[in-house]
């Protein structure tokens, strides 16, 4: 850093624009910094290594708030730690998406009447690369635009050769070792996509639908015959069973006879099991176990036939009945009005509102179904991810979610990684032609004659890999050595389940190779050391943001109206462990205010000759310099321990109020003062303001890095500001004493402004005033500041004071004398008294007759009363202070 002078930081003042203007400055600076190499880790690097890696975005996607908020907060903890002396890699990439990756590209391709088997597997692949190559990765540039300090140079794909080669790696050693299989099980099934799907993205909303309750058995009441209730009549035609209590007396004598089915005309048994709520409809339940996961598992507990009713595209299939071929919808129409025709609908509840599964992807209710899918055994491997936490070696932040984790963890069922589509990690599973099957790995080949399994992995499966593929593995890389296990994953808790614990559950399979690879003593390696999980983005009225609602925010927007900067402070300074934050157009408006007052601020104190350098003794110091160099400690201690703690609206809520109410409001208006005295004092006080001024764009770089790297290399001339150091502790005991005087003064100027605006006097306007007890009270040194920041001129002969003031200050009182003969326009002062009077009233009536309302006492909760009452007293106070000063304007 080169050291400045107070001219050659005037002349820097002058190079700033007027006013600040993102647009023009973000896009090349951040060039710049990418040119400059300073996002670029080096793994040789003897410096203490810092790392995360980016969750990677779907190729598909764009920026949107989410992404926005997980970036802010990434790029606020890597800038830091570099900034401390860290060696930092933020590696980021993209995930190939294959549902969503694949639909787009069907699409494109029916805007031309084909379809991917139009094709072949081989062709529609090379189509997708294509697109990939074209169209895929525009949240990249996204990403430069928010300012992301990421590795550009180790950007990876989820597909690319190297992760690929990770991903046969592990689906191998795991299927080796037994923790992968082949069995039909019951899954969410996309008749759609024609393929299954996640749980994650299964969305679950309440529908409108139809309660139809059946008679199932004889119509002869004399005659064995059960009533069932259902949401979906098109499942009977694979009911194996009814099920009842095995408790339940009304059922006791039918239990292990058989029912007429009303459709097939099978026979099935009525089989009793806990799991059967008898307080619930006739305690009678219909059992369909290849297509509701409760079923199923009542089907296991009970050796139930399990038929499969429908085809890959949800229609009805092989029931031989005359429904055969219809869509699933169809068939319950169609199946409903028979039965009724033949009197087995007893009752029918329309409509019925419950809870069903849609494919986020296409929007269709899913379809529970039995296939023949690919299985990850998980019980050992969730057993590790939940020792992890217990045992420290991983630390969920806020420590609040970590008995969600276990729930999940302990609890967690077998994982279906196969998924029915082209695009993906092929399946590395090969047939032979007597039924062999074998896993062929990275650097195998399967024996001629042999035909690979048609199906690709789930996604999840891939960026479970994430933390370690994308370093290198399964080779011992210089990157494994350094960065590996990286240092935090930050991202929402709606998906700790999903893909954090996929990471978990992997992380903690090649731990031990890891470690063992890069020589760390076979130590197990979990993939990240904190958690850090942050809320979901509502808006600014605390509700879900949905694109139904209309109130989303699109950050591209906000970067484009009113810069990167602006949309980071306002998404850091909500952000807190585990907590939802709220988001809207006044957060951008408070944001952009904090930004103009950085960089006009910033641009004064270099008009004024501020300049970062040695400072003087301390006793060379006046208070307001010593106070403002013990705030800045101060606020530093608090924001490196919020920020430790991933803290980071408390973190930005401490820097806006120290820059803010103490260095602009205070300090900047009492160093106006100390320039205007002897040299000495004021070269003092221009080092001491562009310490402070240094300092402070230092800790908020971070956030908003664009007007900070503006201002910092406008006033030390430095080479960058990302690369400058980070503030540390000062270890210099605060001078309490100064604190004190500088409160007291803060406190006596805020009392004669007041008193001031209370007496109608203009905010500019001079007045004459005595200010008597003023060295009793040990604020003798600070006349000036307080006549400066007061406007108040000293008394001439033949003083005489109009109105006086009397301020109880820590040490002693001060009097203050004020001649405001002919300053004031008692007319005009009465008129605003009155208009002021009568919404204090106003405002007093509506408190009154809320708090007189014993129906709104009753209902209200109670902090809304306590709310009510502040108003109430509010104005109550408001009204007594207008009044006391017409009657003494009368008087006049």
């Amino acid at each position: 850093m080169t050291s400045a002078t107070p001219d050659n930081t005037r002349n820097r003042a002058d190079a700033l624009p007027k006013n600040w203007n993102p647009g023009a400055v973000e896009a090349p600076m951040y060039e710049r910094w990418v040119a400059a190499g300073y996002f670029t880790a080096d793994p040789s690097s003897a410096k203490p290594p810092y790392s995360i890696v980016l969750p990677p975005p779907n190729v598909t996607g764009n920026l949107h708030i989410g992404h926005a908020l997980d970036h802010t907060l990434m790029d606020t903890l890597t800038r830091r730690k570099r900034m401390q002396g860290y060696e930092v890699l933020w590696l980021p990439g993209m995930d190939h998406a294959g549902i969503s990756t694949q639909t787009v590209v069907e699409k494109q391709l029916a805007v031309d009447g084909k379809t991917k088997e139009d094709f072949g597997r081989e062709l529609f692949v090379q189509k997708v690369w294509d697109w990939k190559r074209e169209s895929g990765g525009a949240i990249q540039w996204q990403m430069r635009a928010l300012g992301d300090g990421v590795d550009w140079s180790r950007d990876r794909f989820t597909l690319d050769a190297g992760l690929s080669r990770a991903v046969q790696t592990i689906f191998k050693r795991m299927f080796d070792a037994g923790l992968i299989y082949r069995a039909e099980r019951l899954v969410n099934w996309s008749p759609v996509l024609r393929t299954a799907i996640s749980d994650i993205e299964v969305k679950y909303s309440d529908v409108e639908g139809e309660l139809i309750s059946l008679r199932y058995g004889s119509l002869d009441d004399a005659e064995p015959h059960v009533i069932v209730a259902t949401t979906r009549v098109e499942t009977m035609l694979g009911d194996t069973a009814v099920a009842v209590h095995p408790q339940d007396p009304r059922y006791q004598a039918l239990i292990g006879a058989t029912l007429y089915h009303p459709i097939t005309g099978k026979q099935i048994p009525i089989v009793a099991d806990d799991y059967v709520d008898p307080e619930f409809g006739s305690g009678a339940v219909k059992i369909t176990p290849a297509h509701d996961p409760n079923d199923f598992e009542i089907g296991l507990r009970h050796g139930l036939p399990m038929p499969t009713i429908m085809d890959e595209r949800g229609r009805i299939a092989d029931t031989g009945t005359e429904f055969d071929g219809m869509d699933r919808f169809e068939a319950r129409v169609a199946i409903r009005e028979r039965l009724a025709a033949e009197g087995r609908v007893v009752a029918e509840k329309r409509p019925y509102l419950h809870s069903v599964g849609h494919s986020e992807r296409t929007g269709e209710p899913i379809e529970p179904r039995l296939s023949m899918q690919w299985w990850v055994k998980v019980e050992s491997l969730a057993e590790a991810a939940g020792d992890a936490v217990r045992n420290g070696d991983t630390v969920i932040h806020p420590a609040s979610s970590e008995p969600r984790w276990f729930d999940w963890v302990d609890n967690m069922h077998d994982w279906c990684i196969s998924r029915q589509l082209w695009w993906g990690h092929r399946i590395p599973i090969w047939y032979g032609p007597e039924g062999e099957v074998i896993c062929v790995g990275p650097d195998e080949q399967a024996p001629e004659g042999y035909v690979q399994d048609p199906d690709v992995l789930d996604t999840w499966f891939s960026s479970g890999l994430w933390p370690f593929s994308t370093m290198g593995w399964p080779d011992a890389t210089p990157e494994l050595e350094k960065f590996y296990p990286t240092s935090v994953l930050v991202t929402g808790y709606d998906i700790l389940f999903f893909w954090v614990a996929r990471m978990m559950m992997f992380g903690t399979f090649v731990s031990r190779d890891i470690a063992l690879n890069v020589g760390k003593d076979g130590d197990y390696q979990m993939p990240f050391r904190d958690v850090f999980l942050h809320g979901l983005i509502r808006d600014q009225f605390g509700k879900k943001m949905s694109k139904s609602r209309g109130n989303g925010i699109d950050p591209l927007e906000w970067i484009e109206q009113y810069g990167a900067d602006v949309l980071r402070f306002a998404l850091a300074r909500g952000a807190q462990p585990g907590s939802d934050l709220s988001v809207g157009e006044p957060h951008a408006l408070a944001a952009r205010s904090f930004i103009t007052k950085v960089f006009n601020a910033g641009k004064l104190a270099l008009m004024n000759g501020a300049r970062p350098g040695d400072l003087p003794a301390r006793a060379a110091l006046t208070d307001a310099d010593r106070w403002i160099l013990d705030k800045l400690e101060e606020v530093r201690a608090e924001v490196d321990s919020a920020l430790d703690g991933y803290e980071f609206g408390k973190a930005c809520e401490a820097l806006y109020h120290f820059f803010w109410d103490e260095f602009c409001d205070w300090y900047l208006e009492l160093a106006k003062v100390q320039f205007a005295e002897d040299d000495a004092r004021a070269e003092a006080t221009r080092v001491v303001l562009g310490t402070v001024l240094d300092a402070s764009l230092r800790m908020l770089h971070p956030v908003i890095p664009f007007v900070t790297e503006s201002l910092w290399q406008a006033l030390t001339g430095g080479e960058s500001i990302v690369v400058a150091p980070w503030p540390t502790a000062t270890g210099i005991e605060p001078d309490t004493g100064a604190a004190r005087r500088i409160s007291d003064a803060q406190r006596l100027i805020t009392e004669i402004r007041r008193f001031r605006s209370d007496q109608g006097l203009a905010e500019k306007q001079k007045v004459a005033a005595a200010l008597v007890g003023l060295d009793a009270a040990e604020l003798g040194g600070h006349e000036e500041s307080v006549r400066s920041l007061a406007r108040l001129t000293a008394p001439a002969d033949g003083f005489a004071a109009t109105a006086t003031l009397e301020v109880p200050l820590g040490v002693g009182t001060v009097t203050v004398e004020l001649d405001t003969s002919g300053t004031v326009d008692l007319d005009a002062e009465r008129r605003r008294l009155e208009k002021d009077l009568a919404a204090a009233q106003k405002e007093l009536v509506g408190t009154e007759a809320k708090l007189g309302n014993e129906a709104f006492l009753a209902k209200a909760p109670e902090q809304v009363v306590d709310k009510i009452k502040s108003r109430r007293a509010a104005a109550t106070a408001e009204a007594d202070r207008i009044t006391a000063r017409l009657t003494e304007l009368s008087g006049k």
